[in-house]
């Protein structure tokens, strides 16, 4: 029997606010000087303390449902969620329920296989972050810094139905987040994290078998792997013949393996009630559409956009519009360049990233401006320098820094069209390597390459290539006389 997987993602992104969700003290726990210094009564759960919508989470919750195609709820409200965790400092979780501020929304993602695929976006909601547990030994350290930090969950509807989907979903999902700048995407520091919802039923069901939920996955890799690992033991159970057990699991990334945690709540196991001490959220139409000015282009208006201003392909867009910061760089070095934009976007993908990424540094650092890097392709382009030379002229520019036209005058990079010099080289190889040009005519075309590395390095990269390819077919062509 062949088995189809049934995923549902819940992401979990803390939100860029100066302040805690529902208090005055700083939501920037990463600076704080040391542990438990960013807190007060009300975020560490006091008697007495009352709380207090953030009204910046709130714009920027509204504005992710707007981004991801939802209906926004005028009239919304906080519950308690009630659980008993040590990084829970109040003995429940202050979160939305049943009116949550975003809901019914949808996203376009890729199934693997090129098929569009329409994800249903169940809802958005506002709650607050936990405490930060260090384990240690044989005890544990709670860190309540960033208890109370104005967290967003956005939760879809099973409906994604192979682990390529999800990963485009969660990257898409990631990508319009930054976009928004209510996240920095930063998984590594646990600003961003997912969690997958799992079950397995023969192909050609619709019906919906027992699910498990893999927790707090802070990366793609990690979202990837563990759904995969998840899958195939659904399957495993099934064909021999067991039951899956609807539980919470954790990834162990080490092994490779997902593990269990606990048995799965339910919502009726967290005894959700209207939080007494925070009255509803009443958002008017006026207040709604002042939000949705907010928006900026966002990912995939902006791939369109680029496919069809700038002929690229479908996966040359994505590339650049992934990163809202890598977007912007490209369209600003094509707006000062005179080379075609694929052309622009081929220095960019390669060489440009190449540099960033041997130097762990953002787009955004880069010490190349876009100014300077259209100069240097436009450089190349026009023959000025060869490829090889443009790639000498970046990594300097990234070391040191400077002007691409001192830079390949100090070097005596420029490219060399003169045919008597270049000829010149030519004929020198092939009076120098006989053996070589014999096998050529005999047959053996391969060496064509072989002969065109001889004259880049005769020539220090500085020989046109297109003049010296033609010279040296030239010259090879007189030697079968």
């Amino acid at each position: 029997m062949k088995y189809e997987p049934v995923i549902g993602l819940e992401i979990h992104g803390e939100l860029l606010t100066n302040s805690k969700m529902f208090c005055s003290c700083s939501a920037d726990y990463g600076s704080a000087p040391e542990p438990n210094t960013n807190i007060c009564p009300t975020c560490t759960g006091l008697p007495g303390a009352m709380p207090v919508v953030n009204k910046k989470a709130t714009e920027l919750a509204a504005l992710v449902g707007l981004a991801l195609n939802c209906s926004i709820n005028k009239h919304n409200t906080f519950a308690r969620k009630n659980y008993y965790y040590p990084d829970l400092p109040k003995g429940y979780q202050i979160s939305q329920y049943e009116l949550p501020i975003a809901e019914k929304g949808s996203l376009d993602v890729n199934d693997g296989s090129e098929n569009q695929l329409k994800v249903r976006v169940r809802r958005v909601h506002i709650e607050e972050d936990t405490a930060k547990l260090a384990h240690e030994k044989n005890y544990a350290l709670v860190d309540f810094n960033r208890a109370g930090v104005p967290l967003l969950e956005i939760v879809s509807e099973p409906d994604i139905r192979t682990v390529e989907a999800a990963l485009d979903y969660a990257t898409k999902v990631r990508a319009i987040l930054r976009y928004l700048g209510v996240n920095s995407g930063d998984m590594e520091k646990g600003v961003l994290r997912f969690e997958a919802n799992i079950s397995v039923r023969p192909v050609g069901s619709d019906e919906f078998r027992t699910r498990t939920e893999i927790k707090n996955l802070n990366s793609f890799r990690a979202l990837v792997r563990a759904s995969q690992y998840e899958i195939e033991r659904q399957i495993k159970i099934y064909e021999e013949g067991g039951r899956v057990v609807q539980e919470t699991l954790g990834w162990d990334d080490v092994r490779g393996v997902t593990t269990s945690q606990r048995s799965k709540e339910e919502a009726h196991d967290y005894r959700y009630f209207p939080e007494p001490d925070l009255p509803p959220l009443q958002l008017s139409d006026a207040w709604i559409e002042s939000i949705r000015t907010q928006l900026p282009e966002l990912p995939e208006a902006k791939t369109a956009r680029f496919i069809s201003d700038f002929s690229l392909t479908p996966s040359e867009a994505r590339f650049l519009t992934v990163d809202m910061a890598l977007a912007n760089y490209f369209e600003s070095v094509v707006a000062k360049s005179k080379s075609p934009a694929k052309t622009v976007h081929s220095w960019l993908a390669g060489e440009l990233m190449r540099q960033l990424n041997d130097s762990n540094t953002d787009i955004k650092d880069s010490p190349v401006s876009p100014e300077t890097f259209a100069q240097l392709v436009d450089m190349v382009n026009d023959k000025m320098i060869s490829g090889n030379a443009g790639k000498v002229v970046l990594r300097e520019l990234f070391e040191h820094g400077g002007d691409p036209a001192r830079i390949i005058k100090d070097k005596n990079l420029a490219q060399v069209s003169d045919t008597g010099f270049i000829q010149e080289a030519i004929d020198k190889i092939l009076n120098d390597n006989p053996k070589e040009v014999e096998q050529y005519l005999a047959g053996k075309e391969t060496l064509f390459q072989w002969f065109m590395g001889q004259v880049a390095r005769a020539t220090k990269g500085k020989a046109d290539p297109n003049v010296a390819k033609e010279l040296m077919v030239k010259g090879l062509e007189e030697r079968k006389k």
